[in-house]
């Protein structure tokens, strides 16, 4: 009954979700992004795994035997593959140029670009479309689905639909996975991997085995360590968490070889490439290499400055621009412990948030370079905001949680959309962005590419549609949680009729 009532409200969290995600348009200025997708370019328009013709538009690379290469997990560059291949015959038809031609010489992208550049060159404009479509694919429509899973998690573990939805917006909105929701890094990708390999461990405990789930699950630990490798940590986590839920000896090697083809992928990618099995691309990368030398790949111990900074620095701070995730902290750590039910949830959830936060902060590169907040915390966030739903169920009907929960959301939907939205790029290495680098930009009417501007629309106006839409959207799924709140009591009501007859 709750699975039938839920399906209508999980549909339409989706398309909120999605449309608030790819509303934005990916930076074609970011180092990382072009990186991984110049490796995906090289492998289908010249079939070779160097990015000699493409590296000049970004800093993050290796150099090797006169060659330069992909320095990151290759990962999501393997994964968009298909995606560009499948699009390309058809991005190069006469009509899609012509699209192209339109979009180059559309003002409102115009007025967006930095006037000593190139402008928006028709080569430039079929990369960024590319870059777009990949996204999409691999990163907006997965964190839409990965907020569905969280609501679907919660609603397993009892929590109202009310709050549930909630919970699903604050992690969307209200936290850094909304800024890495729309961009072509790992980080969302590995988020949904991983955390939905907890989700299908979960429903294995929970008496849902079945074989398929397993190879799934193996299949999406793998992968996303060769995403982004500090993952692992996280990884090693929900392996033991499934390991420990799964029927048998025999679910449990299935368990472990579906993990391993993503492995044997990145052993024959190094190899082809450094001639070793290891990831060492960034012991060949050109820059930052006095941090990369650093213990190991910049990997020493938790630094005072890094464990503030990554929490509640003005800079990177996790907790300054989402002071609301504090709650989900206390729920974490505090409440969820003295539960005596999914405890093994708990553990798997706590050591996702320990190991990550402890991995970063004992690295020197903790900053993150361009980014909304700590963005290498982000694929932890899914298993952090967990942590509401013991907080919610001891006071979710106390007025003044809903008050604390409330002005906390709205301050941190404020910090996140500021600094995710406030001029062309991230903010960079700027002390305290939101005061010196985003919120100057929205005073200047410097909002980042979007949809809006496709159509004409300038400025703080192109947010115009996105809003709208999204309180249509909204009102809608408020609407279908009071039905399927009613469906129910209708149900009950005419089962107690039939007990009582």
């Amino acid at each position: 009954m709750t699975k039938t009532s839920d399906r209508s409200i999980k549909i339409l969290l989706f398309v909120i979700l999605l449309f608030s995600f790819v509303y934005f348009l990916p930076r074609w200025a970011d180092w990382g992004t072009n990186s991984r997708l110049n490796l995906t370019l090289a492998i289908v328009d010249q079939g070779t795994l160097s990015i000699d013709d493409y590296y000049q538009n970004t800093g993050d690379y290796a150099h090797f035997e006169g060659h330069y290469y992909l320095d990151k997990a290759p990962g999501p560059s393997f994964l968009a593959v298909p995606v560009y291949a499948l699009a390309r015959p058809i991005l190069n038809l006469k009509p899609s140029r012509d699209v192209l031609n339109r979009l180059a010489s559309s003002g409102a992208f115009s007025a967006t670009l930095n006037e000593e550049g190139s402008g928006l060159l028709p080569e430039k404009i079929y990369n960024f479309l590319v870059l777009y479509l990949i996204t999409v694919v691999l990163i907006s429509i997965p964190s839409a689905f990965l907020g569905v899973m969280i609501f679907s998690f919660l609603r397993d573990l009892g929590l109202g639909r009310i709050w549930s939805i909630v919970v699903v917006l604050i992690y969307a909105w209200a936290t850094n996975a909304f800024a890495y929701a729309n961009s072509f890094n790992s980080h969302q990708l590995t988020a949904f991997l991983i955390f939905g390999a907890f989700y299908l461990g979960f429903r294995m405990r929970q008496g849902y085995s079945s074989w398929r789930w397993i190879i799934a699950a193996g299949l999406m630990l793998g992968y996303a360590v060769i995403c982004e490798y500090p993952t692992a940590v996280i990884a090693l986590g929900v392996f033991i968490y499934i390991a420990a839920s799964v029927p048998n000896w025999r679910w449990n090697l299935i368990f472990i070889l579906s993990g391993l083809p993503p492995g044997l992928l990145l052993v024959a990618y190094n190899l082809a490439i450094f001639h070793t099995p290891l990831p060492v691309g960034y012991e060949y990368s050109e820059l930052y290499t006095d941090l990369h030398s650093v213990g190991l790949f910049s990997i020493t111990y938790p630094h005072p400055q890094a464990l503030y900074g990554l929490t509640f620095g003005s800079y990177r701070g996790l907790f300054f621009i989402s002071p609301v995730l504090l709650v989900a902290l206390w729920g974490l750590l505090i409440m969820w412990w003295r539960s005596k039910e999914q405890r093994r949830e708990w553990a798997a959830c706590i050591a996702a948030f320990l190991a990550l936060f402890l991995f970063y902060s004992s690295s020197v590169m903790w900053q993150g370079g361009y980014a909304v907040g700590p963005r290498y915390l982000v694929p932890m966030l899914p298993f952090l905001v967990m942590g509401f739903l013991p907080f919610l169920a001891k006071w979710g009907k106390k007025t003044w949680a809903s008050i604390l929960i409330g002005v906390l959301s709205l301050v941190s939907f404020f910090v996140v959309w500021a600094e995710t939205i406030g001029s062309q790029s991230f903010p960079d290495w700027t002390v305290n962005p939101l005061i010196n680098y985003s919120l100057p930009a929205l005073f200047r009417n410097d909002i980042a590419r979007n949809i809006g501007m496709g159509v004409g629309l300038n400025g703080w106006v192109s947010l115009i549609p996105l809003f709208g839409i999204e309180m249509i959207m909204v009102f809608f799924l408020i609407r279908s949680v009071h039905k399927s709140e009613k469906d129910l009591s209708e149900k009950l009501d005419d089962r107690l009729n039939s007990w009582a007859l």
